[in-house]
């Protein structure tokens, strides 16, 4: 098996629960900020590749520099890496609700903005690789990951996106704003970790001369591990889907559904339902069924919803169809995380993991894209359709039997 079916109860400890802190809180901005960003495109474009476009740009960064940031992680103190971060995406969104209060926003200007969060987002993912590792022991990590996104999921989807779509309705600038205040918030805590988050590397003159030569080394490490190699694939396929339909989301509210703004969030929110249910019954599923069952029986779960999602007759009926894609989207990502934690040596941990994320931000914005494109050409349903297919490609991918392997996550 991946796992242990054992699950030991110990503390997680004082600076998880300010690292789950920090989470939830710049949670609850950004879940404001998801509904607002694609609610303000819409309000300057009706054409859903403009649309796309947007959500395109802000996950563009992590194709570019994904790789570099994982090397950054590996080689500086990664909870400086943290706060530094969080406190420039403050400013950076402070600056964007003045603009939208000014009404001087255009498509490429959200883009561009989009880029620079998404930006601050890669160099951040980068670091956190590392983070929960140190700070919890191996059993624990699907308990801890679970917790993180439950947390994360409740504030950020759950509370966020309609507190955001109710006070874009009061004004635009609201929702921009609370998120600038939820980055600072984010950053005065990651800054209060105690201990030492540098990697445990030989020391050189010169760390940034390694960079280049570090760089490389996570997709190497990575595409040496039939089990991981399989398990990013898969990653990638179910991101690709779900970048796409979170794209085209808000006009297949609208336009298809019917929905007001109020409802879209609603819509998006019951994504949250059903992922704070997933992730935290999978500690408790992995533990009696396994990992590889857990894996096998999500990947399905989440084709059948999404054709189900796109055939949708209204909002009730779409909302259902979300929030069960979200309990197995969640069940996935916790189980398949903290996999990947448990197996990859501490020093590689930033430089594996933004390797795997590359192919799953890969897939986010190729999903995008084509998601985009397809709607303009074939109608809102037709993405929905397209990503059941796909995902029932994925659920084939991680249904082959499964790789026993060694180390803290085998037995």
């Amino acid at each position: 098996m991946f796992l242990s079916r054992g699950i030991t109860r110990t503390k997680l400890g004082p600076d998880f629960q300010r690292v789950w802190a920090s989470v939830t809180v710049s949670s609850l901005g950004d879940g404001m900020r998801f509904v607002a960003l694609p609610l303000l495109a819409a309000q300057l474009t009706s054409d859903p590749r403009q649309v796309a476009f947007v959500y395109v740009a802000e996950q563009l960064p992590l194709l570019l520099f994904g790789l570099l940031s994982g090397a950054i992680a590996d080689r500086f103190d990664r909870r400086r890496i943290l706060w530094v971060v969080d406190a420039v995406r403050a400013v950076i969104v402070g600056v964007l609700a003045v603009a939208v209060a000014a009404e001087a926003m255009t498509v490429l200007l959200l883009a561009g903005t989009g880029f620079l969060l998404g930006l601050g987002q890669t160099l951040y993912n980068g670091a956190w690789s590392g983070i929960v590792p140190a700070l919890v022991a191996s059993p624990e990590l699907t308990r801890a990951n679970a917790r993180l996104q439950s947390g994360s999921l409740i504030t950020d989807t759950l509370l966020g996106t309609p507190l955001g779509a109710l006070l874009f309705g009061v004004g635009a600038t609201l929702p921009f704003a609370v998120d600038a205040v939820s980055f600072a918030a984010a950053a005065v805590l990651a800054l209060m970790l105690s201990g030492d988050f540098r990697p445990r590397q030989q020391a050189t003159p010169n760390p940034w001369r390694m960079l280049l030569d570090d760089t490389p080394q996570g997709v190497r490490w990575l595409w040496q591990q039939p089990l991981l190699r399989r398990l990013c694939l898969t990653s990638g396929i179910t991101n690709c889907v779900g970048g796409g339909l979170i794209a085209i989301l808000v006009l297949y509210a609208r336009q298809t559904l019917g929905l007001t703004s109020l409802g879209f969030a609603l819509l998006v929110a019951s994504f949250a339902i059903g992922g704070v249910a997933g992730a935290m019954a999978t500690p408790r599923l992995s533990a009696r069924f396994g990992t590889p069952r857990v894996l096998r029986l999500a990947a399905a779960v989440t084709a059948v919803t999404a054709v189900a999602a796109g055939a949708a007759s209204s909002g009730l009926i779409a909302g259902m169809c979300i929030a069960v894609y979200g309990a197995a989207n969640l069940a996935w990502s916790v189980t398949a995380v903290s996999l990947r934690q448990a197996l990859v040596p501490a020093h590689l941990l930033g430089r594996v993991g933004m390797a795997y994320q590359m192919v799953i931000g890969g897939g986010i914005t190729l999903g995008a894209a084509l998601a985009g494109l397809e709607a303009g050409s074939f109608g809102l349903r037709a993405p929905f359709y397209t990503g059941g297919a796909l995902l029932l490609a994925a659920s084939l991918v991680s249904m082959r039997p499964a790789i026993r392997v060694r180390g803290p996550a085998g037995r």
